[in-house]
């Protein structure tokens, strides 16, 4: 039972940090709209700006937030990157980076956040992603309180928007334009670096054992961040994460990627020892918030990967 649960948590935190087509809605876009043009240089926000969210609602702020409550690790990570963390009066119980996000009042879990918590934080704003039910932002909206819901996106290119979507939000737009440059920067840096080697085959573990196999299809945000970094998922013609012992083994993948925690069980998991990665040494523990959670901290788990993938381009 102990790890049924802890799959079941597994395999909720990944449905938020793979921004799979199953859990996004389909067709929506973060989109921005300003009620007056923004000047030239620094851009600056004017308000009142209107936000339309992954949910196609359109939210406005009246004036700049002073007060914000994140429900999402990687929209919490964003809001220390661009320099607005001091705006930052609740996360969840996940958010947990930078290290001094701790010190940030809890409001609950992602799927379950309390309610009256959040109402006494008195926010400008909530800032939701995937697993914020419907109830729980009817609940605020009857409160008053106002909720951006910002889904995972299924590209990086859905990061870049979001990233911009959140500097004007808080009137930090050439932070944003500016970390978006240099993601870009350091993504095209890898693919140029692994472009035109011979691609391995490569598995991503989110989850395995007596409950079946898990891992990221071709239609996640993972599976795009292993072709870029210069790999080939052998689950590219799954959709989400579900995967079978059988199509593993048929597979038999040159490399296998696995979260650190996750990294000693399966080395010793009978059912794969005789994968050729298994043998071969090849199976490879990561830090997986740095692919699985979107933001700024993808480039550094793109160029991790590829590194994996293709160490000799990178000497």
């Amino acid at each position: 039972m102990k790890q049924l649960k802890k799959l079941i948590l597994v395999l909720c935190m990944a449905t938020l940090a793979l921004g799979l087509v199953a859990c996004a809605k389909d067709n929506k876009e973060n989109k921005v709209s300003q009620t007056a043009k923004p000047t030239n240089s620094p851009e600056v926000t004017k308000y009142p700006v209107t936000v339309k969210d992954s949910d196609g609602k359109e939210v406005t702020l009246d004036k700049e937030p002073t007060k914000v409550v994140s429900m999402a690790p990687n929209i919490t990570e964003l809001i220390y990157k661009l320099g607005v963390e001091s705006k930052l009066v609740g996360r969840t119980d996940y958010c947990d980076y930078p290290e001094e996000v701790k010190n940030v009042e809890s409001v609950g879990t992602l799927t379950e956040p309390n309610i009256e918590k959040i109402t006494s934080l008195q926010p400008d704003i909530v800032i939701a992603s995937t697993h914020f039910s419907e109830e729980t932002e009817k609940q605020l909206a009857d409160l008053g309180i106002k909720v951006v819901v910002l889904y995972e996106e299924h590209d990086i290119e859905g990061v870049y928007t979001m990233i911009q979507t959140l500097g004007t939000m808080f009137n930090v737009n050439d932070k944003a334009t500016n970390l978006v440059s240099d993601m870009k920067t350091s993504i095209d840096e890898t693919k140029k670096a692994v472009k035109g080697l011979e691609t391995p085959s490569v598995y991503y573990v989110v989850g395995f054992g007596e409950y079946g196999d898990y891992t990221a299809g071709g239609d996640t945000f993972i599976g795009q961040l292993i072709t870029l970094a210069g790999g080939k998922n052998i689950a590219a013609d799954v959709k989400g994460w579900s995967y079978s012992l059988e199509s593993l083994m048929e597979a038999d993948p040159d490399i296998i990627i696995v979260p650190n925690d996750m990294k000693d069980s399966f080395m010793k998991a009978t059912n794969y020892k005789d994968l050729t990665a298994v043998k071969n040494n090849r199976v490879y523990g990561i830090d997986k918030n740095i692919l699985e959670r979107q933001g700024y901290r993808n480039a550094e788990g793109l160029a991790t990967i590829a590194k994996i993938f293709h160490p000799e381009a990178f000497k």
